[in-house]
């Protein structure tokens, strides 16, 4: 039976019965009130409940219990198109950074790790966490990040004469270690704190990452030569141009939508086809460019066995690799889970519960298991990650507004997310066939300038969805001809904003400064510290209205129900078995339901409202789950703030 979508009167007595934040007037709203305020203290950590108290592995536990009802409705959900370029689109986005990632690594570990040990590493990920995770969406592989701990580590090691690959192996058990006990004790419960503030200085460092990376992918090409080099950057630019247009093209009016869908899904990959045949051509043919490094199929790029002899070390350097270790930790720790919280976004309708804990039980395995076969360290991708969610999401068209000034006017809407496995899977099976002969050879076919011109599209589109990069944008805009329909034209006080961005602009210095010294190992520490200060520092000095604009959740509070919700937020139980509000489409909204490419639907599925994200809902429901979902006020604690004052 199809779900009843509420009609206006309905959605007004749920908003103002779910969602409202004005007091209750009669005594039985009142006793209710009371109930409920005691249940939001209780979820957000009182003193009934304080933080050093824990249920071992209940994280864990209530993980794989939230998660396990859409098991197989993860792979029955494979059966959709989006599928088919997300798998294409995630196996370039992912496979062709890390080859870059390789190359650094290559040329500054005295080439301990190869293309091979860094596509293994992605496999490793891609499998376990496609099949195993709780968060199947989180695309997991090598970072740039890691890639700085490597050689940073190589860098403090090996002038000791300290065998390389066996204290990395100690680092990667160790690590393991502790991220188990993170999971065992539920130390995610802390990503409650984690807002758009923190999430959005990362985000920026790994975009200025991509940047550099591609810059000095471009500087070795001095060594074939200077016209080797100049023709490099005319590539690179080329690559950065074309892939980001292609970007564009997809979000514009342009070319009839079963060519512009295309454009969007394809332009990547086959940009960087086209432009690795494309140095072939004419009197380029005769200029000599820097190729990517690759070795013999399925084994290791130095002269040993995929096994490391972690017991060809000294006892006092078992020991000295417990303090890179635990750095290790904090980052995986808060990179891993900052990826996750930016693929599951709010801006991403997703409808399956997410899973920290038991994901970073996960991640200390492969971790663990990597050390062992001496292949990097993988872990969440950003922008990877988010992307792959973008990529698998199914738009609705609809018309901005129902008057006849701006009749004929659209805009997309997302109706729902494709979540399932496949994806993540095939893209990571895909990798493996790279490690295999012909295609080894391949790869070493790709010019490395086209591999920079990647970087630079990459990290270019990771900075324009970023918050420091909007409020940047409108502060730098004309106020005359600012729409105040802009969020952020409704603080009263400009100078909040410059301070604001100040402050993620100091700690995106710092993180990027401290990277690029010896002690570039430490530098998620600095991020770390920025995490107590947006919670208990911002709120002094910035108003409740202004943090409310300026700063968000990370994720809804769906996604946040594993770790017990986002910092402040109220949450009650659902005890009428109807599941979580839903928003409503009118039919005259539509503008046209046979946009099957647009949409990325499968046959089967209906569009409309009884259909598509109405129908999926009511499955979910019919599976039992629906009645154990919490509703959300979704406020944050200077929202709470902000009605008490007003109140008053």
């Amino acid at each position: 039976m199809a779900l009843r979508s509420p009609n206006r009167q309905e959605k007004s007595r749920q908003s103002r019965g779910l969602f409202s934040s004005e007091s209750p007037n009669s005594p039985n709203e009142e006793g209710l009130s009371r109930e409920h305020t005691r249940r939001s203290a209780r979820s957000t950590g009182s003193k009934h409940n304080a933080w050093w108290r824990t249920t071992l592995f209940s994280g864990m536990i209530n993980d794989v219990r939230r998660r396990a009802p859409y098991f197989w409705s993860d792979w029955k959900d494979a059966w959709d198109y989006r599928v088919v370029p997300a798998t294409v689109y995630m196996y370039f986005a992912n496979i062709l950074p890390a080859l870059a990632f390789s190359l650094d690594m290559f040329a500054n570990t005295d080439e301990s790790f190869g293309v091979n040990e860094v596509l293994l590493a992605s496999v490793l990920a891609a499998v376990v966490f496609s099949v195993c995770a709780a968060q199947p969406l989180v695309i997991v592989g090598v970072t740039g990040p890691i890639t700085v701990f490597n050689y940073t580590v190589y860098d403090i090691i090996a002038p000791r004469g300290t065998n390389y690959f066996a204290f990395m192996c100690w680092i990667g058990l160790w690590s393991l270690v502790m991220h188990w006990i993170l999971a065992i004790t539920n130390a995610c419960n802390s990503l409650k704190y984690v807002t758009r503030f923190s999430c959005d200085i990362f985000g920026f460092y790994v975009a200025f990452i991509y940047l550099q990376k591609g810059i000095q992918v471009l500087t070795r090409q001095w060594e074939a030569g200077d016209t080797s080099a100049y023709l490099s950057i005319a590539i690179a630019l080329m690559v950065t141009i074309v892939a980001y247009l292609c970007g564009v093209i997809g979000h514009s009016s342009l070319f009839q939508r079963h060519i512009r869908k295309f454009i969007e899904d394809y332009g990547t990959p086959l940009t960087v086809i086209f432009f690795t045949g494309f140095v072939h051509i004419g009197k380029m043919k005769d200029i000599e460019l820097l190729k990517l490094p690759t070795s013999r199929a399925f084994f290791p790029t130095t002269d040993r066995g995929w096994f490391i002899h972690f017991w060809d070390i000294s006892v006092g350097d078992v020991f000295l690799a417990i303090p890179f270790a635990l750095l290790l930790t904090i980052l995986f720790y808060f990179d891993h889970n900052v990826s996750s919280l930016i693929a599951q976004g709010t801006e991403f309708p997703l409808r399956k519960p997410a899973g920290f804990h038991w994901d970073i039980f996960l991640l200390g395995l492969t971790t663990g298991v990597a050390g062992l076969l001496g292949i990097p360290f993988p872990n969440g991708l950003i922008p990877q990650a988010p992307f792959h969610t973008t990529s698998l999401c199914v738009t609705r068209t609809v018309s901005d507004s129902d008057d006849e000034t701006n009749k004929g006017h659209t805009r997309k809407i997302v109706d729902h997310v494709v979540e399932q496995r496949v994806s993540n899977l095939a893209q990571g099976l895909l990798t493996l066939g790279t490690m295999t002969g012909p295609l080894l050879i391949v790869l070493h076919l790709i010019p490395q300038a086209v591999l920079a011109g990647l970087f630079f599209v990459m990290g270019i589109q990771a900075l324009e969805a970023n918050g420091i990069t909007l409020k940047i944008l409108f502060l730098a805009k004309d106020r005359h001809l600012t729409p105040r329909s802009d969020p952020l034209a409704r603080i009263d006080r400009q100078l909040a904003i410059w301070i604001f961005v100040a402050l993620e602009l100091v700690g995106f210095g710092a993180t990027f400064a401290i990277t690029q010294t010896i002690a570039a190992i430490g530098f998620p520490v600095f991020i770390l510290l920025y995490i107590p200060l947006r919670t208990w520092g911002l709120p002094r000095w910035f108003t409740p209205q202004e943090l409310s604009i300026l700063d968000a959740p990370t994720a809804s509070p769906f996604t946040m129900e594993s770790v017990g919700g986002n910092h402040g937020e109220i949450i009650e139980a659902d005890t009428t078995g109807q599941g979580t509000p839903l928003p409503e489409f009118s039919d005259q909204d539509i503008i046209d339901e046979s946009d099957g490419a647009e949409r990325g639907e499968a046959g089967s599925t209906k569009s409309g409202k009884d259909g598509g994200f109405w129908e999926s809902r009511e499955a979910l429901g019919a599976a039992g789950v629906g009645a154990s979902r919490r509703r959300s006020s979704f406020r944050t604690p200077e929202q709470i703030e902000l009605d008490n004052l007003t109140k008053a």
